[in-house]
């Protein structure tokens, strides 16, 4: 017979259960999960792909990042990875992207009084079409190809206006008054010298262009750019390790030439680090740029 009260009952049960879900959820559980990541060919993944040169850790073959000098400057004898907008760089702290869309075409411009002064202007900005705009150009540069792109100035910024003027029903200028390159600053040449018939201005820092009709300019670019997308554009997770098979072969040239080896040689190493698609159909092919970096510097040593 029991005769221990039921309130203190119902304590011994509640303790019971605790004991019985901790041993199974706190012991068990965790005992068999590392058990599993153990298991021949799931140990690497689970210790987080982490990838090794001369017997030292160098990184993950999950995770990008920069192979670039102190000052941020990209090395000409390893492959560059795409851009990223995690943190200050490839940040799993901060995985994300971010967040512009197509329709990000307008600067912020910074203070000129801040600019000399040397300081840095808090509330200037790049839009998306800059970002890409400007990435394309130095890469086109670094790598020796045409860095154009459609709707960029030849200096690097998005080729955008202002349109102002009395507009129709139906939101189009009909007549412009004045016409306004709004990511190119003051004292600069606008990249078009009239439209329409009126004379393009540059953008006096400070002024707000919202009153014109934003419209973009494609310009006389070709419609396949020589610097691919994924050079220029950042993935979702900003964490991306591989870069298409397109951007690593636009670097093979410099790699080889900083390397001293011969550029089908490099070709070999990128076919050899390409994965393709799963199941032959998903995803596109990809190069692991860590990886391809770390079997460069095995089979091809930086002599400079």
């Amino acid at each position: 017979m029991n005769t221990l009260p039921a309130r203190l009952r119902r304590h011994l049960a509640a303790l019971r259960a605790l004991l019985v879900f901790t041993v199974i959820c706190g012991v068990l559980y965790p005992l068999a999960v590392t058990a599993v990541a153990r298991a021949p060919g799931l140990r690497h993944k689970a210790d987080g792909s982490r990838v090794s040169a001369d017997g030292r850790g160098v990184g993950s073959a999950l995770i990008g990042q920069r192979f670039t000098d102190v000052r941020g400057n990209p090395l000409g004898q390893y492959f560059q990875s795409r851009p990223s907008a995690a943190g200050d760089g490839y940040d799993p702290a901060a995985s994300g992207a971010s967040n512009l869309g197509p329709e990000d075409v307008v600067d912020s411009l910074p203070d000129p009084a801040l600019a000399r002064a040397g300081e840095p202007d808090p509330d200037a900005r790049q839009s998306l079409l800059t970002q890409i705009c400007a990435r394309s150009k130095a890469i086109g540069a670094r790598e020796g190809v045409d860095g154009s792109r459609p709707y960029c100035t030849g200096g690097g910024v998005g080729a955008v206006l202002s349109v102002i003027g009395p507009r129709d029903a139906r939101g189009a200028v009909v007549r412009p008054t004045r016409v306004v390159s709004v990511n190119e600053a003051c004292p600069a040449t606008p990249f078009l010298a009239t439209y329409r018939g009126v004379r393009v201005e540059c953008r006096t820092p400070g002024e707000d262009v919202g009153a014109g009709r934003i419209i973009p300019v494609r310009g006389g670019a070709p419609t396949r750019p020589a610097v691919p997308s994924d050079a220029v554009t950042a993935s979702a997770s900003g964490l991306d390790p591989h870069i298409s098979p397109a951007y690593a072969r636009l670097q093979a040239g410099r790699v080889a030439r900083a390397r001293g080896v011969g550029v089908d040689r490099v070709h070999a190493l990128i076919d050899r680090h390409t994965t393709r698609r799963t199941l032959g159909f998903m995803g596109e092919p990809a190069v692991n740029v860590l990886q391809l970096n770390t079997d460069l510097d095995r089979t091809a040593p930086y002599r400079g």
